[in-house]
Order: structure tokens, then C-alpha cells, then sequence
């Protein structure tokens, strides 16, 4: 199977009206990506549904000689929120308390991200919100996961995800998480989520920074 999409920007622009669909009448969203790959494909979504952007910092932790392969994932907060791939740990006898000490390093890096990207930005409030969870695809769905966990506790009342690209087989523990799961292809075989777009680029930090200053600045927050 060649490529499903030709980049993040085509994906984004295939999610936002099945979004657009899902929601009720007088929902109004924030849309939320897991950064880096999904601030493209959620920045072009917030800008189609009028809505705010905000980001989820959310941390891969890669198994140690196979960082691509995530053994699990971390979220930042005062109270992280630690998720754990179960049968990747035991397949590589990783115990909790060896994922909890990749966990440190994580969460350093992602208050330097949080620094980089968002600087003093206040996050935008969840309580009583509609979350829209957006990324470039998932392959083990631990960071979707972490996410949806923290999500939770910060009082969003109805959570939908939406992501271009996933295995069949991740989709099950994150429709148990969601109100609402959308997601465009389940190709099979599934390889890497960057295997299914016919560009894909690394996401620069400065495009994220970007993505949300444009946000920040659009026809939404200007007065009339």
C-alpha cells in the first residue's frame, strides 16, 4: 500500500469536516494537538471550526536501544500522568519503577518544551469543555493515551479524538478513553504513521511556536 496521504496539511483538511460533524449544536471546542507532528493538522482544524488552540504535553518514552518503540508515556502537570504499554514493558523486563526513571528526563524535557513553545501562555481552560485531541496518527496510542488520562482530570466534559492514521489494534483502548473517536484509515499492515503520508517532515519547534502565535492572532481574537 503506497501513501494514504500527501501530507499532514491534506490529512487536517480530511479530519475537520468529520469533526465538524460530531459536534453537537452549540459545542464550541478546543482543539488540542499532541506536539510536535499534530500542531500542523490541529492548527488547520481550529482555524476551519473558529476555535481556540492549545496544546497537550505529552512525552514518548522510548524503550532504552529502541527509542522509536514507546514503552510507555508521560503528561505534564503538578501530578503527571504516567502511562505504561503493558506488553512492551514485559517483553522487555522493564519493571514500573525502571519506566518511572525514564520518566524524569521526560518531564525535564517537556518543561523545556514548554518553555520553547508556549513561553509564559496561560493554558487554556478545560473545565466544562469540549476537547478535541488531535495528532498526525498513531502507532501504540501510550502518548493518545496519557493524554485522554490527563485530559480527564483537568474537567473536560466530552472528549473527542481525531487522527488521520492507526493500527486497528491501538484503537480499542483509546475508544475506551474517549467519547468519541475518529480516525480516517486502519491500513493493514500498519507501519509507521510517517510511512502512510507521502511528506512527511519533522515538525520544527519554531512551527509550533508559530502555529500557535498565528492562532493567537487570527480573525477569532481580533475585535470587530
Amino acid at each position: 500500500m503506497g501513501p494514504i496521504f500527501k501530507d499532514r496539511h491534506d490529512a487536517a483538511q480530511r479530519l475537520a469536516p468529520q469533526i465538524k460533524a460530531a459536534l453537537r449544536a452549540g459545542e464550541k471546542p478546543i482543539i488540542l494537538a499532541l506536539p510536535r507532528g499534530g500542531v500542523p493538522l490541529a492548527a488547520v482544524i481550529a482555524t476551519q471550526l473558529d476555535a481556540p488552540l492549545d496544546l497537550v504535553l505529552v512525552r514518548k518514552l522510548g524503550l532504552p536501544g529502541q527509542p522509536e518503540l514507546a514503552v510507555g508515556a508521560v503528561t505534564d502537570g503538578a501530578q503527571p500522568n504516567l502511562e505504561i504499554n503493558a506488553e512492551v514493558a514485559q517483553a522487555a523486563g522493564q519493571s514500573d519503577a525502571d519506566i518511572a526513571a525514564l520518566a524524569e528526563p521526560a518531564l525535564a524535557e517537556i518543561a523545556r518544551r514548554r518553555a520553547l513553545w508556549l513561553g509564559g501562555r496561560a493554558p487554556i481552560g478545560l473545565s466544562g469543555k469540549v476537547a478535541v485531541v488531535v495528532d498526525d496518527g498513531i502507532a501504540t496510542g501510550a502518548s493518545m493515551r496519557a493524554a485522554l488520562r490527563w485530559l480527564r482530570t483537568q474537567g473536560a466534559v466530552r472528549v473527542i479524538v481525531a487522527i488521520p492514521v492507526a493500527p486497528a489494534t491501538a484503537l480499542s483502548t483509546i475508544t475506551a478513553l474517549a467519547d468519541q473517536l475518529i480516525c480516517l484509515e486502519t491500513p493493514h499492515p500498519f507501519r509507521a504513521v510517517g510511512a502512510h503520508y507521502r511528506d512527511f517532515p519533522q515538525v520544527s519547534d519554531a512551527e509550533v511556536s508559530a502555529a500557535l502565535r498565528a492562532q493567537d492572532q487570527g480573525p477569532r481574537h481580533r475585535p470587530p
